[in-house]
C-alpha cells in the first residue's frame, strides 16, 4: 500500500480523532488497576490501544460504508474518500473485516470475558450507521459507541465489571452524544432533502444547542459523582473543573445564526478535553498508590 492510500485510509477513518475515546478508555483501565491494587501491565495496556483502534476504524468504515450515497449528494461530504472515488467499497468492506477481526485478536489476547464480549460490540458499532436513518436520537446510539470504551478497559484488566464504570459510560456518552448534536448543526438542511434524523432538524438549531448544553451539563455532574465513587483525591476534581471549563469555552464558540466555528468546537477542543481528562485522573490514580 503506497504512502497515499495509507494517508487516504487514515482520512477516511478520521485516525486522529481516536484521541477523543481512548483517553477515556485509558482512565477505565486505570481505574480498575487502581481498585486492583496494582498498576495495569504494558501488555494490556498495548492490546486496549490496540482493540481501540481496530474498534473505531471498523466502525468508522462502516459508516463511511453505509453512508456513501448520502455522502455523495451532500457538499459538505462529497470529497470523502469513497463517494470521490479515491477508494472502492470493495477496499473498505475488506478494511472493516480486518479491522474486525483485529479487535477480536486483542479481545482474545486479554481475557475471556473481553473476548466473548467483542461480537456485541461490533454490533452496536455498525448498528448506529443506520440510526439516522429511522431515529433523530442517534446522537445518543453514537455516544454509547463509545461509552462503552471505559468498561470495556475494566473488562480487560479485571475480567469483569463494576458498577462505577456505568457512571463512566454514561459521562462519555453524553459527552460524544453532545458534541454529535451540535456537528449536526451544519447538516440541518441537507437532513430534511435526504429523510435523515437528527436533533437538530427536529427541535431546530437554537434548541439543539441547549440539549447539548444540558448534556455536557450532566456529563460533569456524573463525573463528580464517580470521582466521589472512588474517593479519588484532588487532581480528579481539578480535572474536572477543566473539563467544564472547556465545555463552557466550546459552547460559546457556538450560536444558533452563527457555525463558523464548529471546527475549533468539534474537533480541537474536544481534544483537549479527553487528553486533559486523562492526565489529571492518571494524576490523581498515581497520587493514590503513594
Amino acid at each position: 500500500m503506497t504512502k497515499g492510500r495509507i494517508r487516504t485510509v487514515l482520512e477516511m477513518i478520521k485516525f486522529e480523532h481516536s484521541v477523543f475515546a481512548l483517553p477515556f478508555a485509558l482512565v477505565g483501565a486505570l481505574l480498575a488497576a487502581q481498585a486492583g491494587g496494582a498498576l495495569p501491565t504494558g501488555r494490556q495496556i498495548f492490546w486496549i490501544v490496540v482493540a481501540m483502534v481496530s474498534a473505531r476504524s471498523a466502525a468508522m468504515t462502516m459508516n463511511r460504508i453505509a453512508d456513501i450515497e448520502f455522502d455523495r449528494r451532500n457538499p459538505r461530504t462529497a470529497a470523502r474518500a469513497l463517494p470521490a472515488g479515491e477508494l472502492s467499497v470493495g477496499f473498505a468492506c475488506m478494511f472493516t473485516a480486518v479491522s474486525s477481526g483485529v479487535l477480536v485478536l486483542a479481545a482474545w489476547q486479554l481475557n475471556t470475558l473481553a473476548l466473548k464480549l467483542s461480537p456485541f460490540a461490533l454490533a452496536i458499532l455498525f448498528f448506529y450507521s443506520y440510526t439516522k436513518r429511522f431515529t433523530a436520537w442517534s446522537h445518543f446510539v453514537l455516544g454509547f459507541c463509545l461509552g462503552i470504551s471505559p468498561a470495556a478497559a475494566w473488562i480487560a484488566i479485571r475480567g469483569s465489571l463494576d458498577w462505577r464504570m456505568l457512571i463512566l459510560c454514561a459521562a462519555v456518552t453524553l459527552w460524544v452524544g453532545g458534541f454529535d448534536v451540535l456537528y449536526a448543526c451544519q447538516d440541518v438542511e441537507f437532513d430534511k432533502t435526504a429523510g435523515l434524523f437528527s436533533i437538530p432538524k427536529k427541535l431546530g438549531i437554537a434548541r439543539a444547542l441547549e440539549i447539548a448544553r444540558a448534556m455536557h451539563l450532566v456529563m460533569v455532574l456524573l463525573l463528580g459523582w464517580l470521582a466521589w465513587s472512588f474517593h479519588l483525591v484532588w487532581p480528579a476534581w481539578v480535572g474536572i473543573g477543566v473539563v467544564a471549563a472547556l465545555l463552557a469555552y466550546e459552547h460559546s464558540l457556538l450560536k444558533p445564526n452563527d457555525l463558523s466555528k464548529m471546527n475549533a468546537a468539534f474537533f480541537t477542543v474536544n481534544g483537549y478535553i479527553s487528553l486533559l481528562f486523562l492526565l489529571f485522573w492518571g494524576a490523581a490514580a498515581f497520587a493514590m498508590r503513594q
